[in-house]
């Protein structure tokens, strides 16, 4: 672990240090935005958003490609289709009723269908893997930018609308009773969700995204007996997590999303089976 970090800090692994200072990052928004996902129990909403990123991806690709439209990156892309997704999922969550799921589920097949299509469309190769499982040791200097705007956004929101958030996930019915218009919150949530997904997609992957938003929050719902709590415990956990998964990826050769992935759900599954044991 020593020589890991003698690495890190290495004038000339100047990739592995943007790698370490991105997982501190991210798991500051995974940390919030996750606890608010888990209690609002919307983990399939946000699954529909993370799909649906790749055919933004998809599209920007075509697009640079096929029409020389350069300007238009890939992140560009996804971000517009997130935020798209965001808001549909959003409104057919308020107003479908029990057709919820299989728009949803439609929603979340035709994002990846599309991404599919326009990519089938598009001459050349492009290296998707980092899209879809993600590559940490590929995080460049305007990465760390962008997820540092996207910390200052998700942590003053959320210190600002505090009150009006926890009533969305908690009792929407006695919130919206309260004067809080809880539409536009709950449709304002899943935006910050979408920021959130498309920013992170670099490290875990758009198909493993979902579990850095679930797993640190459930971990944490074990020791947190107040919201605020549970955030600061996530984004913990999510640090912890993405640093070791780091070290032990790099040390053994291994793809750095899936294995963040597989060791928060193996710390999740000791945890929980130590919880039901203790009680």
């Amino acid at each position: 672990m020593i020589d890991f970090f003698r690495i890190i800090f290495d004038p000339d692994n100047l990739f592995l240090k943007y790698a370490f200072i991105m997982g501190g990052f991210a798991s500051i928004s995974f940390g919030i935005i996750g606890t608010f996902v888990t209690t609002k129990r919307i983990g399939y909403l946000a699954g529909a958003i993370s799909h649906s990123v790749f055919g933004g991806i998809g599209l920007a690709l075509y697009l640079q490609v096929n029409m020389g439209l350069m300007w238009f990156d890939p992140i560009l892309g996804a971000l517009l289709a997130a935020i798209l997704a965001a808001l549909i999922v959003g409104l057919v969550s308020i107003y479908a009723g029990e057709r919820e799921d299989t728009i949803i589920g439609i929603i979340w097949a035709v994002g990846m269908a599309a991404g599919i299509l326009f990519i089938d469309g598009t001459p050349g190769y492009f290296n998707l893997g980092s899209y879809l499982f993600g590559d940490i040791l590929l995080i460049s200097g305007k990465d760390l930018l962008y997820v540092g705007v996207l910390n200052i956004l998700v942590f003053g929101t959320t210190v600002i609308f505090f009150n009006s958030f926890f009533g969305v996930c908690f009792d929407s019915e006695f919130a919206f009773l309260r004067g809080i218009n809880t539409s536009f919150f709950y449709i304002f949530l899943l935006i910050l969700t979408a920021l959130t997904i498309v920013l992170m997609v670099r490290i875990v992957g758009i198909i493993l995204v979902i579990a850095m938003l679930t797993i640190p929050p459930a971990i944490a719902s074990f020791f947190a007996k107040r919201l605020w709590q549970m955030m600061l415990y996530s984004v913990l956990f999510c640090a912890l997590f993405t640093w070791a998964g780091l070290w032990i990826s790099y040390s053994l050769c291994l793809s750095s999303g899936p294995t963040i992935i597989i060791l928060s759900g193996a710390a999740y599954l000791i945890i929980l089976c130590i919880h039901k044991l203790l009680r």
